[in-house]
């Protein structure tokens, strides 16, 4: 490692201004930082010191994400397996998972790193290490049957439009990775909806080699007795869905490790449970639905919105007590599309695009009223 850091500072006043590839810093800035822990430091004026930064950020929010990863792997081979009625394998299941999900990551790195590199290159700006997590997100929240072309075209405008016109990193107003979903949704909704069959041509011939079935959450409309899984299969991960959120387990041991190292605000996490819950007991009161109030926990990709995209920092509400009204009302509007929007059962996407945009209005409400209640205690006194 000496080595290579030596390699590194040898080479380092070519990037550097006044060297011959001054152009290509930003660059050479991203893969050193990338490689090695940052070492600018302060100069002068007053600063706080601490050893949070956002590579370590998101090497904790790439962590959390890992098992939902690792299981939807599993799971893409699992549910083929069951498909085609075969015996494959544990290694088998995994490796056939694993090859269908590499070329989305692919497309999503190569799409999604040249548009950031590029973009800084031009401005001259650092090349921030945000997209690394989002570039984990998309392909998990996406059918594992998208065409590539068509990934490509969603990750192409989500960093474009929903980054870079922005200012970058810290800057978007929505969280990128629902804006690929979104783009995807409503550009190709044939392709989204996930009830076709996936086939591959081999020497001439067409192979069925997947099949995507209905998940918990497209039976829901027809009552509690029309979901065919289990409790158990619904939060271990196995039934049909979106590759990262499939698992509850999975997810929620990803939570933990957001919540210990205070990367993701448990606030926002458990509002939004409360409040989809609230809304899944209000309706089963009123017989809306016969839908335990539960499920809505385990199907979809409720849970996976309310740990991973609704705890986004950059797109959240900043408050603490806006934390609590910005997740509870994410959990309350999923439910609310999920129940009485039948041409959209997930509702998540959409109630955290909406909370996303109403994010600023509700911290400046609360910081206006804290004012305001300050401003009153100092008459008194």
């Amino acid at each position: 490692m000496n080595g290579l850091r030596n390699l590194t500072d040898k080479i380092k006043p070519t990037f550097s201004k006044g060297g011959k590839l001054s152009w290509l810093g930003s660059t050479f800035e991203a893969f050193e930082s990338f490689l090695f822990v940052p070492n600018t430091v302060s100069k002068k004026g007053a600063h706080v010191h601490d050893s949070v930064d956002l590579k370590r950020v998101i090497t904790v929010a790439l962590v959390a994400l890992l098992p939902s990863v690792l299981f939807g792997m599993y799971n893409i081979g699992y549910q083929h397996n069951v498909a085609v009625g075969g015996n494959m394998g544990f290694w088998p299941i995994v490796g056939y998972g694993f090859l269908r999900i590499l070329p989305l990551y692919l497309v999503t790195y190569i799409v999604g790193l040249a548009i950031e590199f590029g973009s800084a290159q031009i401005n001259g700006h650092e090349v921030n290490e945000g997209f690394l997590f989002t570039g984990l997100i998309i392909p998990l929240i996406v059918p594992v049957s998208i065409p590539l072309w068509m990934l490509a075209v969603a990750v192409a405008f989500a960093v474009i439009i929903g980054k870079e016109v922005f200012g970058g990193t810290g800057m978007n107003i929505w969280n990128p990775a629902l804006l690929a979903r979104a783009f995807l949704f409503f550009s190709y909704p044939n392709q989204m909806s996930g009830d076709g069959i996936w086939f591959s041509l081999r020497k001439g011939e067409t192979i069925v080699d997947g099949v995507s079935a209905a998940t918990p959450l497209a039976q829901m409309s027809g009552g509690v007795e029309n979901i065919q899984y289990s409790v158990a299969d619904m939060f271990f991960g196995f039934i049909p869905g979106s590759v990262g959120e499939t698992s509850k387990l999975c997810i929620l041991i990803g939570a933990l490790i957001l919540i210990y190292t205070g990367v993701g605000s448990w606030k926002i996490m458990l509002s939004s449970v409360v409040g989809g819950l609230f809304v899944g007991w209000l309706a089963n009161v009123c017989g809306a639905t016969d839908v335990p109030a539960y499920y809505h926990l385990l199907m979809g990709g409720f849970l996976f919105g309310s740990v991973f995209m609704a705890t986004d920092p950059v797109t959240a509400a900043q408050t603490e007590c806006g934390k609590w009204i910005y997740g509870f009302l994410i959990g309350v509007l999923a439910v609310v599309i999920r129940l009485f929007n039948p041409g959209y059962p997930e509702g998540m996407m959409l109630a955290i695009l909406l909370m996303n945009t109403f994010a600023p209005l509700i911290d400046h409400l609360v910081v206006s009223r804290n004012i305001k209640k300050r401003l009153s205690r100092a008459k008194t006194v």
